[in-house]
């Protein structure tokens, strides 16, 4: 029974090809939590702390805190479209929640849940501030020189985009296997 305990103990263990399901779903989730509630906070601190078009010097001239109200995208572009933000935002929550199913990398768990993080942060903005319901303006407050004045659910989303352009780039599906010459191998991402 010992010689059998020595050759097992001995034994080297194969190689685990992929994360266990429940290790990636924990990462995309708590990503995701944790980048919509970072988002929340910084947001509820800035409206409690700050007077809408104040700018406070953080790192000068480097980075300011200054809060604003955007009702437009990025550069307050679509400024009359709320309600067509509040919709995509929703629709991207949805196809991010459909795709989690396929989840076989821990990379696209971070990219994932700080995508689903991001879009969610700024999507309560669009709910549930004023001036109406899918008609809110998001809180923005982080101000670098001439650059647009962002949040950190924005934050989220571009490095979510980041991850997934070099996923993509280095071949890297969803579901952890990696394209090369034309065959799928299992990638160690």
């Amino acid at each position: 029974m010992t010689d059998e305990l020595a050759a097992d103990a001995a034994r080297p263990l194969p190689p685990s090809p992929r994360p266990r399901r429940a290790v990636l779903l924990s990462l995309f989730a708590g990503f995701a939590v944790f980048a919509y509630v970072l988002d929340q906070l910084t947001k509820l601190w800035v409206t409690s702390s700050m007077v809408e078009g104040e700018r406070i010097p953080v790192l000068p001239p480097v980075l300011h805190w200054y809060f604003i109200r955007n009702s437009g995208a990025a550069f307050s572009i679509g400024e009359n479209v709320t309600w067509v933000f509040s919709i995509i935002m929703a629709a991207v929550a949805i196809a991010i929640l459909l795709q989690v199913r396929k989840l076989g990398s821990i990379w696209w768990s971070l990219a994932l849940g700080l995508l689903l993080g991001g879009a969610l942060g700024n999507l309560t903005d669009r709910l549930f501030r004023e001036p109406s319901f899918g008609m809110g303006h998001v809180v923005d407050f982080i101000e670098l020189p001439n650059f647009a004045i962002f949040n950190i659910a924005d934050s989220a989303v571009v490095s979510a985009v980041a991850v997934i352009c070099i996923l993509t780039l280095r071949g890297i599906s969803i579901d952890g296997t990696r394209l090369t010459a034309g065959k799928e191998k299992s990638a160690d991402a």
